[in-house]
């Protein structure tokens, strides 16, 4: 707390004081309780849990949603003073709720349920604030229900209220609602100390006084200000409530305090939760602590006749919108209301509730703005519907059923997502052949038994199938026999070669492997240049797709120690920044590799390709250039250190007879060396042609292939030229 937050705070505390009066009255008058009930558990949560909870932006106090709940337990105990009782008992359970740490159940609920929590009380905010916005009060403050205690619902309540418009109010809060719009818009913005809401209940009071003696047809009755009932300070000790021990024998009033416990802590994490999301400054409010705050709070109203309180979000809403910076905007709001019953009430019941209907009608829109419903719809109809749902259910019922209603849908869809997509599936063409990769998620359930079942019953025969449960801590039992039945029974007659990995001990079972992803001399002898050039582009494209395919390197290594099969032989750049094995997903010996700077042909090279085709039976050439080569750089720019000259010559002649040497030191330079680098890797070819006769008489018999290829080291695509083959080139892989 410094100068700084208090000029935010205090102002931001009095608007939240000024909402939540007649807020306090008209819950307690919906619970059946007395009046004053509400305004002690409303000073409760501004004073007690202000200060004891961790939370700079909650505000507590009685709670709409809690109304129905009071109401009913009053008229089931028989009396208010055994109700106190309960709430005590509900406070302790609270109590022991927090030292257990079990504020985490509100990480449960999903963020899209949360996010439809906010725009729901918006809602509900709107269609319950417009009749007092119009002078019909008829509906006391505070009561959310979808069902009134006359029988009347939200909207037919809404449509009577437009029967019974008051012209004053009517002034009063459409002046309000222009004031609250357009503050922002002003100098006085800059007065962090007199907020827009401030303002609006000064000038709704001197508007009252000012119809009241002057324009006689616009008199704003007593019936539609706020009410505070008249309390002699010297009769304060008759709200004290010493409970009644003998009576915790009685089943009924555990009942009452486990219910008012579950629910009140519920609708507390709910709106902490839904408060955080509000908060600028994304604070965390610890919930252990706020349920440690709550119990405090029920405990102390239980003995001086307050009814149950929460976390309240309406009220919280307010505090946040106002500016308020630490939890001292809370607490002088508890002060506040402690005040106005004392010393105040002469001047708090001057002011309209039309002024405070306009207040709560800028903060409902504000939590039901189009924007949320907006961006929620972008998210998804996986996300939108549970939104939408939570939204609905908390208009037409309450806030607890709603946000179950909500949790129970975004659960349905979570069941529907996890049956449709047990699995990731990845199909893709390695040297072995055709492969169907199936990786289970970290929980395999009975839910996915009919996906699972149907894939595994649909492979092809002749297929290689890898089943990896490295992931799964989990796997049902019933998935578990459909994979041993399908590895024991269908796979050997349809031909198909699994292997089940990760298969964890606790299921008495081993690892299953038919098959390793090393290339053998037969598989190798039977795949022509062609073929393996169309394995080497699939292999990038998984590569830049971020599909690689998963390798078991340990078995590899053991078979690849005793026997080497190499499909191809690539000639790189020392700077090309990923190995070939890498940038094509290929396994360990797949790929013969030599790298030089430039990638240019010497003897040497085409010696190491000689022995790269004629004795290790590597069946393709592949000259790679690629992007940002240092080598080409160094030539285009004339640098010959050292020994390089005979590398940067050499690309140097390349640069002179495609006309990019010398560089134009402009923006073309950059294009003019990448130019260079493919040129560079086309020649790579001829010369390779034209230096070993050997190679050349197997290339023309069609028994050997070579080809060009750039690697943009950017995307990490390499584009291949046409396939040298035969006596022509082939361009119909690349």
């Amino acid at each position: 707390m410094n100068l700084q937050t208090l000029k935010v705070d205090i102002p931001a505390g009095l608007v939240v004081f000024l909402v939540a009066l007649p807020l306090c009255l008209g819950i307690a008058l919906a619970s059946g309780a007395p009046l004053m009930s509400g305004i002690i558990s409303g000073i409760i949560g501004g004073i007690v849990v202000g200060f004891i909870s961790g939370s700079q932006t909650s505000v507590s106090g009685p709670a709409a949603g809690l109304a129905a709940i009071v109401l009913a337990s009053i008229q089931q105990l028989g009396s208010f003073e055994i109700f106190l009782l309960a709430v005590i008992l509900a406070g302790l359970i609270q109590l022991t709720l927090g030292i257990a740490k079990m504020g985490y159940i509100a990480d449960f609920f999903p963020s899209n349920v949360i996010k439809g929590l906010l725009a729901a009380i918006g809602i509900v905010l709107i269609l319950k604030q417009i009749p007092h916005a119009i002078g019909y009060d008829a509906d006391p403050e505070g009561d959310f229900s979808f069902i009134n205690p006359m029988g009347e619902n939200t909207f037919s309540g809404l449509f009577h209220a437009l029967q019974f418009i008051t012209p004053g109010a009517v002034i009063i809060s459409l002046v309000s609602l222009i004031i609250l719009l357009y503050w922002h818009k002003t100098p006085l913005k800059k007065l962090s100390f007199f907020p827009a809401s401030l303002v609006v209940v000064i000038i709704g009071i001197a508007m009252s006084v000012f119809f009241q003696a002057l324009v006689p047809s616009l008199i704003v009755s007593q019936e539609h200000m706020v009410s505070i009932p008249a309390i002699d300070i010297s009769s304060m000790g008759s709200f004290i409530h010493i409970p009644d021990l003998s009576l915790l024998a009685r089943s009924d009033i555990w009942t009452v305090a486990v219910t008012l416990a579950i629910v009140a802590s519920l609708e507390t994490l709910l709106n902490l939760e839904a408060v955080d999301k509000l908060d600028p400054h994304k604070r965390h409010s610890p919930p252990n602590k706020e349920l440690i705050a709550q119990g405090f709070g029920n405990i102390l109203a239980g003995f001086i006749g307050g009814i149950p309180l929460t976390s309240v979000i309406v009220r919280s809403s307010v505090n946040i919108q106002t500016g308020n910076k630490t939890k001292l905007s809370a607490i002088f709001h508890g002060i506040l209301l402690l005040l106005s019953v004392l010393l105040l009430a002469p001047v708090m019941n001057m002011i309209p509730l039309a002024s405070l209907a306009a207040i709560l009608l800028v903060t409902g829109y504000k939590l039901a703005n189009i924007d949320l419903f907006r961006s929620m719809f972008k998210k998804g109809i996986e996300q939108f519907i549970p939104f939408l749902g939570t939204v609905l259910a908390i208009v037409f019922t309450d806030l607890l059923i709603g946000v179950l209603v909500g949790l129970a849908i975004s659960i349905a869809f979570l069941m529907i997502s996890n049956f449709r997509n047990p699995y990731i599936k990845q199909n893709y063409t390695l040297h072995v052949g055709e492969v169907m990769r199936l990786e289970l998620p970290n929980q395999v359930t009975f839910l996915n038994k009919a996906s699972i079942k149907e894939t595994l019953y649909e492979i092809p025969e002749n297929m290689y199938v890898v089943i990896d449960a490295t992931s799964s801590d989990y796997i049902d039992h019933d998935i578990i026999e459909i994979i041993e039945d399908f590895k024991m029974t269908i796979a050997p007659e349809r031909n198909i070669l699994i292997n089940v990995l990760g298969q964890k001990s606790k299921y008495q079972l081993k690892d299953h492997v038919q098959f390793v992803n090393v290339l053998g001399k037969d598989k190798r002898d039977g795949l022509s240049p062609k073929a393996i050039l169309h394995l080497l582009i699939k292999g990038n494209e998984r590569f830049v797709a971020g599909e690689m395919s998963k390798k078991d390197f340990s078995k590899q290594v053991e078979i690849t120690s005793k026997q080497q099969n190499p499909m191809c032989v690539i000639i790189g750049c020392i700077d090309s920044r990923t190995t070939p094995e890498i940038l094509f997903d290929t396994g360990l010996g797949d790929i013969l590799t030599i790298r030089i700077a430039g990638n240019i042909i010497t003897k040497e090279i085409i010696g190491s390709i000689e022995i790269a085709c004629s004795k290790l039976g590597a069946k393709l050439i592949v000259v790679k250039a690629h992007s940002h080569c240092g080598a080409v750089t160094l030539a285009m720019n004339d640098i010959n250190e050292f020994s390089m000259g005979s590398i940067t010559s050499k690309i140097k002649l390349v640069a002179q007879k495609i006309g990019s040497y010398p560089l134009k030191h402009d923006d073309s330079d950059v294009k003019a060396i990448e130019r260079v680098a493919r040129q560079n890797a086309i020649e790579g070819v001829q010369e390779i042609i034209s230096l070993s006769p050997y190679l050349s008489e197997k290339i023309s018999r069609g028994e050997l292939g070579i080809v060009s290829a750039y690697h943009d080291i950017s995307t990490g695509e390499v584009q291949f030229d046409a396939l040298m083959i035969g006596t022509q080139a082939d361009t119909s892989i690349t």
